[in-house]
């Protein structure tokens, strides 16, 4: 057995609260290790990209929009969430638990008891992300200080840890 086998058993749940905690920040710490930093770099990295898919949308809205005489370019208020929501719903469908920012990164999303996340809960965790983020700003990030295993409010919502995507691996 091996070190992270003493504290999971590797059977299935048989009820949704008899789930074992699979990512306790106390039995295996390195799985939180500099956690915060790669998901701030991820977060910018993801930005980016967003960013340039929301350029290139916007051509298209600007060109939509001479086409239709200006009403095309009522969508241009819509594009940075849309486009932001889709990238994570895409991403997450895909079965990645990962954005292509934290694959760079080495970090996974988990639901706490250690299966990866499904789409529909990425989808919630996009919106949830960017909703705190727009009305919570900066003490979102406070609550990341605090936090054991290092997660923000939306994580803490929807039961979702981020952790390191070798030590998880070999974990769940």
């Amino acid at each position: 057995m091996s070190e992270y086998d003493t504290y999971r058993t590797g059977a299935p749940p048989s009820a949704e609260f008899d789930r074992e905690d699979a990512f306790d920040p106390r039995l295996v710490p390195e799985l939180y290790d500099s956690v915060r930093t790669r998901r701030i770099f991820a977060f910018l990295i993801d930005v980016v990209l967003i960013s340039m898919f929301t350029l290139v949308a916007a051509v298209f809205v600007f060109v939509l929009g001479i086409v239709t005489l200006g009403l095309g370019w009522l969508l241009f208020p819509l594009l940075w969430p849309g486009i932001a929501i889709l990238y994570h719903l895409l991403v997450f469908v895909g079965g990645g638990s990962a954005t292509p920012g934290m694959r760079l990164m080495g970090l996974q999303i988990r639901l706490w008891y250690g299966p990866r996340i499904y789409a529909l809960l990425g989808l919630m965790h996009a919106i949830l992300f960017y909703v705190s983020v727009t009305f919570l700003t900066p003490f979102v990030l406070l609550f990341g200080l605090v936090s054991d295993r290092k997660r923000l409010l939306h994580d803490l919502v929807l039961g979702t840890v981020v952790v390191d995507s070798r030590i998880a691996s070999r974990i769940a």
